[in-house]
């Protein structure tokens, strides 16, 4: 009997010999897709798998870039993971996708940096966003992000020259040019070629030589969580500022029409999602300024009516302070234009909402009771029977007693001038031409 733990333990050190080499056979490559814009939520998901990769032992990690472009803030974060990871990040550009802008920034810091036959990258000049459209920024702007460029290829061994001219001149690269003059290290048309092509290479990871053992590999792609999904919503640009105007209106609305607390709670949180939103990138303050002043003179035309002056000055507010709004240099051109057919929308809207709409309150609160004292008051009614002092009118389906200081014959048009308790006290309709 003495013998069976010793069999059980002999038994459970050979399983653990044995376990390694099976999974030695069969490398894992853990999969982060990036699609879109880059925007918070993708530096939430890229951190997540990173770590989880980290924590399951897998070989590498694989992130696929397809991307315009995006927000500085997080290209930073996810260019900072990268170079913190402990496992081995590959940046790839799958086929029929592109990595520009910030995306070129990601596909450059990766550990192995490959593309697929037919993709291109760079285009990475910043831009600032103004009235008349979009201009180059600043040189030491240029400069600052140039500078970023070259540490990130030179940390690689990688081309720093023309790195440099991503940002500098707004170089654009496809695959083989890429590959031609050292700025990503591998050309292959899919995972599995890509993982053949990198197979015993080895890379440098958190200042320790790492092999790589990739070939035959089995992959696992990471699926998104809904929290990240929620905050790539949050931190689009476009989003922000529809919250933002759906917070102030709730707002407006909650202060003018006092009692039902929706409009308040609506607009808290919109504006509060908003504020989270804008917390993701640059805001121009003096945008946000002018924003809030073109809601206001749409609210002064509302109570002091200027025959539309105001309305025209708020909505040109608006719309300055909106595309001063994203000072975001790595936006693609195309969101770039989709955000300004989205502002000039919302400014129309925002005119036909704060005008018809707090109009529409204000007339409702102006409106005469419908109910009571006041709704008699002042109805023209036909007495039923002689009143003299007193007799009978007929109004609302009712009959009521009244009383007049002058006679009134049956059939006579009479104006109720008060309410005494239940009996209305009217006199004879003036005719024209009748004393005073």
């Amino acid at each position: 009997m003495k013998r069976i733990p010793i069999l059980l333990t002999l038994l459970t050190l050979s399983l653990a010999l044995i376990a390694p080499a099976g999974g030695a056979s069969e490398p894992m490559i853990y999969v982060i897709e990036v699609d879109d814009m880059i925007t918070a939520g993708t530096g939430m998901e890229i951190t997540r798998g990173i770590d989880h990769a980290t924590d399951i032992g897998a070989a590498a990690v694989l992130i696929e870039i397809n991307t315009p472009g995006g927000l500085v803030d997080s290209m930073e974060g996810i260019v900072s993971e990268i170079e913190r990871s402990e496992v081995p990040v590959i940046t790839f550009v799958p086929q029929g996708d592109r990595a520009f802008s910030a995306g070129a920034f990601i596909l450059l810091s990766g550990h192995i940096a490959a593309m697929a036959p037919g993709t291109a990258t760079g285009a990475a000049t910043p831009i600032a966003i103004t009235p008349t459209g979009t201009t180059p920024v600043e040189n030491k702007t240029v400069n600052a992000y140039a500078a970023r460029m070259r540490g990130i290829a030179e940390n690689r061994n990688r081309s720093t020259e023309v790195a440099e001219k991503f940002v500098t001149e707004g170089l654009s690269l496809t695959a083989e040019e890429a590959l031609e003059q050292d700025v990503i290290d591998v050309v292959a048309s899919g995972r599995h070629d890509l993982a053949a092509a990198i197979d015993d290479r080895t890379v440098n990871v958190s200042r320790e030589s790492v092999t790589l053992h990739t070939k035959d590999a089995i992959f696992i792609t990471q699926q998104p969580r809904f929290a990240a999904s929620i905050v790539t919503l949050l931190s689009n640009p476009q989003i922000a500022f529809v919250l933002f105007l759906i917070g102030l209106y709730g707002i407006i609305y909650g202060l003018k029409a006092p009692g039902t607390y929706v409009p308040e709670m609506i607009g808290a949180i919109a504006m509060i999602l908003a504020l989270y939103g804008m917390g993701m990138f640059s805001v121009s303050t003096f945008g946000v300024v002018l924003i809030v002043a073109g809601i206001l003179l749409l609210i002064a035309e509302v109570l002091t009516p200027t025959f539309g002056v105001l309305t025209v000055g708020g909505a040109i507010c608006i719309v300055l302070g909106a595309i001063m709004f994203p000072q975001e240099p790595f936006m693609p051109a195309e969101w770039i234009s989709d955000f300004r057919q989205t502002v000039f929308a919302l400014v129309i809207l925002s005119v036909v909402v704060i005008v018809a709409g707090l109009g529409l309150v204000m007339k409702t609160r102006r409106t005469k009771p419908t109910t009571g004292r006041e709704e008699l008051v002042g109805e023209i009614v036909r007495a039923e029977t002689d009143i003299d002092p007193e007799g009978t009118v007929h109004i609302h389906g009712e009959i009521w007693r009244v009383s007049a200081a002058e006679p009134v014959r049956k059939g006579e048009d009479v104006v109720i001038r008060d309410v005494d308790g239940l009996t209305l006290v009217v006199e004879k309709k003036k005719e024209v031409g009748d004393p005073a």
